[in-house]
């Protein structure tokens, strides 16, 4: 087929064959091309692993370098920072010493300066040592007294007891002798509070006063019992007009009925006085600076106690009407704590009086003290004055004493002679 295609077509053939040559001549010249292109890629890609790997030998060349300048920079950071160390411990050590210097200076001259306002102390106060003395052996001794007035109060508050026990005994003996006359009940009453106001170290005229007359704000006139007055202007009234009629049938009675019968009068008859006793307004009287409460004295303890006993509520209908029941027992108490109150108030003002008469008498020592410093700047200013007076006497040539000597050796008769004192100083010069 292929030769008959050959001798049919030659022409054909012919084109063929030139077109495959033209074409392996083509690729032959572009395969020339591309292996000289490739050969030079290559030369290239050879010149640049040069170029690479000459880089990558700098790159360690200057890698080295870096981490040995780095070990240099630290090294230089390290011992910068020992000789900053040294430094600072250098600049801390010359700081404690300059500190420790400038203390001890301080202090030495602290101790001299102290030592000298001592002595110039000791020496301006030295007069009132005395006086100081006296004042701290009177504060010891009140001291003392306080601690056995303290230690006896045991004792007194113990022999409250024994005392109540009379005073009921008493009572109890008393009211069987005035059953049912109330005046002289009331009687007995203010003998029973006047006789613990004298138990209770209370002085009348002065810590208390009794039957004290005062007017209200309307213009009424009261005399209360007791007024017992307090530090600070204050006062405490008690009142002991209380009847005990009541008690008294209740006491001697023996039937129940009629002692429950008897003890509620009793109860009444104080709720009562406590009505009546607030409807005075004491806190209102002019002249007394009273508390709000007034004290409603019961002179007997059991007609206190069983009272109370019957009706605990009684306390806090008196508390409401400003009134406070007491008994003998507390009463007592109650006035001796006023008592000790005052004692304390007469030791502090007579602490205040020794404390204001060493200030006076600071005080004149102090002016005493200026007045000697001007003495002192008068003697000398005038013995300055003395000595250039004297001067003018006896020094120099031709000084007054001299010349005055030479009328005397001139004949003059005098009286007197001067002092062999004055010729001398006068020819020595």
């Amino acid at each position: 087929m292929f030769s008959n295609l050959i001798s049919s077509e030659p022409t054909a053939f012919l084109i063929a064959f030139l077109s495959l040559s033209v074409l392996a001549l083509y690729l032959f010249i572009r395969s020339q091309k591309v292996a000289a292109r490739m050969k030079h890629v290559t030369t290239q890609c050879e010149q640049l692993q040069t170029e690479l790997n000459s880089e990558r030998i700098t790159s360690a060349k200057l890698h080295a370098q870096n981490e040995a300048h780095q070990a240099r920079i630290q090294a230089l950071h390290t011992a910068h920072e020992d000789k900053l160390a040294a430094m600072n411990a250098s600049e801390q050590r010359l700081h404690t010493q300059f500190e420790n210097l400038a203390n001890r200076i301080f202090e030495e001259k602290q101790q001299r300066y102290t030592q000298q306002t001592k002595h110039n102390i000791e020496a301006v106060l030295a007069p009132f040592k005395n006086e100081l003395d006296g004042f701290k052996r009177q504060i010891s001794e009140q001291h003392i007294r306080e601690g056995q007035e303290r230690a006896s109060l045991k004792t007194e508050i113990l022999s409250l007891k024994a005392l109540n026990q009379k005073i009921t005994e008493e009572a109890a003996a008393l009211t069987n002798a005035l059953k049912g006359d109330n005046k002289k009940q009331g009687n007995w009453g203010e003998v029973v509070l006047e006789r613990i106001l004298k138990e209770s170290g209370l002085r009348e005229g002065h810590e208390f006063e009794t039957q004290m007359s005062a007017t209200s704000e309307q213009g009424k006139r009261f005399q209360p019992d007791v007024v017992v007055h307090l530090p600070n202007d204050k006062d405490v009234i008690i009142d002991s007009k209380v009847s005990l009629a009541a008690y008294e049938r209740y006491f001697n009675c023996e039937d129940d009925t009629e002692k429950a019968q008897h003890l509620a009068q009793h109860v009444a008859s104080i709720k009562g006085h406590i009505k009546g006793l607030g409807a005075k307004d004491y806190q209102t009287l002019q002249g007394i600076k009273t508390l709000d409460y007034v004290l409603l004295f019961i002179p007997i303890e059991p007609a206190f106690l069983i009272a109370v006993e019957e009706e605990p509520e009684l306390v806090t209908t008196a508390l409401n009407h400003n009134i406070m029941l007491v008994s003998p027992t507390n009463l007592l108490v109650a006035l001796r704590t006023i008592n000790n109150i005052w004692q304390y108030e007469y030791q502090n003002q007579n602490a205040q009086l020794i404390a204001d008469q060493a200030a006076k008498l600071y005080d004149k020592f102090v002016g005493f003290v200026t007045d000697m410093e001007k003495v002192g700047k008068s003697i000398d200013s005038a013995h300055t004055s003395y000595e250039q007076a004297m001067n003018k006497l006896t020094s120099g040539r031709g000084n007054i004493v001299r010349q005055i000597e030479k009328f005397r050796e001139l004949g003059v008769q005098p009286s007197k002679r001067m002092s062999q004192h004055l010729q001398q100083l006068s020819q020595d010069d």
